[in-house]
C-alpha cells in the first residue's frame, strides 16, 4: 500500500512538472477520494498535497478547476487560509477568487464567514458577490447570526436576505420576518418566498398581509406561498382571500393565483377558475394557466366545468389546451370521466360539428380565414394521445377510426396511441378488422399501416 501511494505521489509530481493538469487531477483524486485517504503516508503528505491541488486550481481551465475542488474539500480544513488568500487578493483571476469562494461555502466552517461577507460589502463584482452568497447559504446555521447582523445595515441587507433564502432552516425565520415590511421590493418578495417554505404560525399572516403589497413581486410571492398550505384551506379561508387576485393588474400575479387556487382542491375554488376561463376579458396567457389549474382541482366538478369550455368555446387553442390536460389526470376516480370527456369530443368530431363550428366562424371572422382548416387535425392528434395515456379499453374503436383519417399525423397518433392500451388485444382487433372487406378503403389502409408499424 505505502508503495502505491508512493509511486501515485511521484506520478502526481511528474504530472506536475509537465503541467499534466489532467493527469494531475487523476492522481490527486486517487490519493485523496480513494478509500484510504486516511493512511499515514497521504496524513503526513498533506499539505504537499494541498500545494499541487492549488497550483491546478490556480493553472486549470473551468472544468479541471471545478473537479479539483472536490480535492481540495477532501483535504480538509487545511485548504481554508490559502483559499481564504484567494479570496481575499483583489489582483487575482476573478474566475479563481469564484472558485475560492464556492470551495469555502463547501467547508461550512466559522472561519469562511467573515471573509465572504468582507467580499459582500465591498467587491462590485456581481458574480462574485453571487457565489458568496450562494456559500453563505451553503454553512447553515453556522452563518446566520452573522447574515442576521447584515440586516441591520441597507447597503448589505438584500444579500443578506438572499443568503438565508439558501439555508431553509427554521432558525433563518425570525430575521426574515423582520425584513417582510422592508422598504425594498426586492427584499420583501425574497423574504415571503423563503418564509413560504416554513409550516410556522407566524408565517401566514404575513403571507395574508403581502396579498396587498404594492409590488406585483411580493404580491406573487404571497399568493404562491399560500398555494403551499392547502391545511389551512378553510382556517384562513384562503379560496376567498386568493380569489380577487384572478383579477390582479400584473398578469403574472393572476397566473400565480390560478396555480394557487387549483392546490385548494375544492370545487368552490373551481367555480371561481371557471368564472375566469369564460370571461371575454380573460388573457389567452391567463386562460390556458386556468385550464391547467382546472385540471390540477382534481375533482369530478373542475373536469365538468373543462368540459363546458369544450362545448362552449370557438378557439381551437383552448381546445387543444383542454384536451392535453385531461390526457395528464392522474387521479384514479377522474381517469374514465376525462376520458369520457375525450370520447365525445371525438364522436363530435367524426359526425363533422367542429368542423361546421369552424366554418362559421371564419365567415364572422375574417382574421381567422389566414388559419387552415387542417389545425383540427391538431385537435384530434392532442385527443389521440390523450387517449393512449390514459389507456381506457374503451376508446379502442373510436382510435381505430382515426386510422382513416386523411391527415397523416393524426394517423400515427391514433397508430401511438392504441399501442398504449392493452397490445394484445388490440393487436388482434386490427388484424380481425383487416380481413373485413366491408370497411373503407381510407380505413382499410389505416389499420395496414397500423399492422406495419406494430
Amino acid at each position: 500500500m505505502v508503495s502505491n501511494i508512493n509511486q501515485l505521489l511521484v506520478q502526481a509530481q511528474a504530472a506536475y512538472d509537465a503541467a499534466d493538469w489532467s493527469s494531475l487531477i487523476q492522481y490527486l483524486q486517487q490519493l485523496i477520494l480513494g478509500a484510504d485517504s486516511e493512511h499515514p503516508e497521504i496524513v503526513k503528505n498533506r499539505e504537499y498535497l494541498l500545494t499541487l491541488a492549488l497550483s491546478m486550481l490556480e493553472m486549470g481551465d473551468f472544468q479541471q478547476r471545478w473537479e479539483i475542488t472536490k480535492v481540495l474539500t477532501n483535504l480538509g480544513n487545511i485548504a481554508i487560509p490559502p483559499l481564504i488568500d484567494i479570496l481575499e487578493d483583489e489582483d487575482a483571476e476573478s474566475e479563481l477568487r469564484w472558485y475560492a469562494a464556492r470551495t469555502l461555502g463547501e467547508f461550512q466552517h466559522p472561519d469562511a464567514i467573515a471573509p465572504l461577507m468582507e467580499l459582500l460589502k465591498t467587491d462590485e463584482d456581481e458574480e462574485l458577490k453571487a457565489i458568496a452568497v450562494t456559500a453563505l447559504g451553503q454553512m447553515g446555521t453556522v452563518a446566520i447570526a452573522t447574515l442576521s447582523e447584515l440586516l441591520l445595515d441597507e447597503d448589505t441587507r438584500l444579500l443578506a436576505v438572499r443568503s438565508l433564502c439558501c439555508i431553509r432552516k427554521p432558525e433563518t425565520i425570525t430575521p426574515l420576518l423582520s425584513v417582510v415590511q422592508d422598504s425594498q421590493a426586492a427584499i420583501r418578495a425574497a423574504a415571503i418566498e423563503a418564509l413560504s417554505s416554513f409550516h410556522d404560525e407566524r408565517v401566514p399572516p404575513r403571507l395574508l398581509n403581502a396579498l396587498d403589497d404594492i409590488a406585483a413581486t411580493v404580491r406573487r410571492a404571497a399568493v404562491l406561498g399560500l398555494g403551499f398550505r392547502p391545511d389551512l384551506h378553510q382556517a384562513l379561508d384562503l379560496v376567498t382571500r386568493l380569489q380577487p387576485k384572478l383579477y390582479d393588474f400584473n398578469l403574472e400575479v393572476c397566473c400565480a393565483a390560478a396555480v394557487s387556487l387549483s392546490r385548494m382542491g375544492s370545487d368552490d375554488a373551481a367555480k371561481y377558475l371557471f368564472d375566469l376561463l369564460i370571461s371575454p376579458q380573460t388573457p389567452i396567457k391567463l386562460q390556458l394557466e386556468t385550464i391547467r389549474a382546472l385540471s390540477w382541482v382534481g375533482t369530478p366538478r373542475s373536469l365538468e366545468y373543462l368540459q363546458q369550455v369544450l362545448n362552449q368555446s370557438t378557439s381551437e387553442t383552448l381546445w387543444q389546451e383542454i384536451v392535453t390536460v385531461l390526457g395528464r389526470v392522474q387521479k384514479p376516480q377522474l381517469t374514465t370521466p376525462a376520458a369520457e370527456i375525450l370520447l365525445q369530443i371525438l364522436r363530435c368530431l367524426s359526425c363533422g360539428t367542429l368542423r361546421e363550428r369552424r366554418a362559421s366562424l371564419r365567415e364572422a371572422t375574417p382574421t381567422l380565414t389566414q388559419h387552415p382548416v387542417t389545425e383540427i387535425a391538431n385537435v384530434k392528434s392532442a385527443i389521440a394521445l390523450s387517449l393512449g395515456q390514459l389507456g381506457k379499453m374503451q376508446a379502442i374503436e373510436p382510435l381505430i377510426s382515426l386510422l382513416a383519417d386523411h391527415n397523416a399525423s393524426v394517423r400515427l397518433h391514433a397508430i401511438a396511441a392504441l399501442k398504449n392500451l392493452d397490445g394484445s388485444a388490440t393487436h388482434q382487433q386490427l388484424q380481425h378488422l383487416a380481413t373485413n372487406a366491408t370497411l373503407s378503403p381510407d380505413l382499410q389502409q389505416g389499420i395496414a399501416i397500423a399492422l406495419a408499424e406494430w
